[in-house]
């Protein structure tokens, strides 16, 4: 394997951002080579320590996606080859891990889909019976299915920052009711299609975000990375019941390794500096990135 990639630093490009997992250099005016590193975040915390293959791995999952939800909204993907716009000596950061992709004017919200109830969801709805403003059914549990998938979306949080759920109406301020309405009913027909072939892979998948921006002559189009086990919660079907949360393929062992470290003696207070993660949480994710990967794609 590769040795991991924890930042790249290209300097034939002008670097545009730096965000938790991906940087973005300029290709011209019009298009972006997305690189993505090795990083791994959670609680909007960047660790210190990279999962060596991630960001290979997760640009093939997310091209394997693009190729199957193509049909239903246009996508940033241009088709050439991002090798092709860097240096010889910058390949290695390159290889295997990037996407040359359409400039877009990003809109502002993230398109979160539920069909599961779990995580900020669950949380959510014990305190109020609803999530982002939607009224669920009474007595669900934890990871209940829900009657049909449900739009939350979500305000994008500048780095370090945590995004903020909102409901239907304040994503209508934002971005205009008819663009909220297209926004919504795309992303969950993307959850459908997805969630229904991940389920022929003995993979459910419980909720994930979508991110869209607008192209030149104003088209919706699918843009990021697309149902990574970073922007989605995958859980395996053998194991899923209702009251608990399933043994994931996402950050999960992650976080729930990071609710039980401590840092000076005391528990980590979710803010940076991260935990320095041990050989053993670093292997462990990696590999359910990697069966996330080959049960979807075998």
């Amino acid at each position: 394997m590769t040795a991991a990639l924890l930042n790249s630093s290209l300097t034939s490009l002008p670097l545009l951002a730096r965000g938790k997992v991906r940087e973005n250099y300029a290709v011209g005016e019009d298009r972006i080579l997305m690189i993505a590193s090795d990083r791994i975040s959670a609680y909007d915390v960047i660790m210190g320590e990279p999962i060596p293959g991630k960001g290979a791995l997760l640009t093939k999952m997310a091209l394997f996606w693009f190729d199957k939800l193509q049909g239903i909204v246009p996508n940033h993907l241009t088709g050439e080859d991002p090798l092709s716009v860097v240096t010889e000596a910058e390949r290695e950061q390159v290889r295997d891990r990037a996407m040359l992709v359409k400039r877009l004017k990003p809109l502002p919200i993230e398109a979160v889909v539920r069909g599961y109830l779990a995580g900020s969801g669950w949380a959510e709805y014990k305190d109020s019976g609803k999530v982002c403003g939607v009224e669920l059914p009474a007595g669900l549990q934890n990871a209940s299915k829900l009657p049909q998938p449900i739009f939350t979306p979500a305000t994008k949080a500048e780095m370090g920052d945590h995004d903020e759920n909102i409901d239907f109406e304040r994503c209508a301020a934002i971005i205009g009711r008819e663009m909220a309405e297209k926004v919504r009913d795309i992303a969950i027909q993307l959850y459908q299609r997805a969630a229904d072939y991940a389920l022929t892979k003995g993979i459910i998948i419980a909720d994930t975000k979508f991110e869209f921006g607008l192209d030149a002559d104003g088209t919706l189009t699918l843009m990021d990375e697309v149902l990574t086990p970073d922007s989605s919660r995958y859980w395996p079907a053998e194991s899923y019941a209702v009251g608990s949360n399933p043994p994931s393929y996402d950050k999960q062992f992650l976080r729930d390794w990071l609710e039980q470290a401590l840092v000076d003696g005391k528990p980590w207070g979710k803010v940076a500096p991260a935990p320095r993660l041990p050989a053993e949480v670093i292997e462990k994710t990696a590999a359910k990135y990697q069966e996330a990967l080959e049960r979807l794609t075998r």
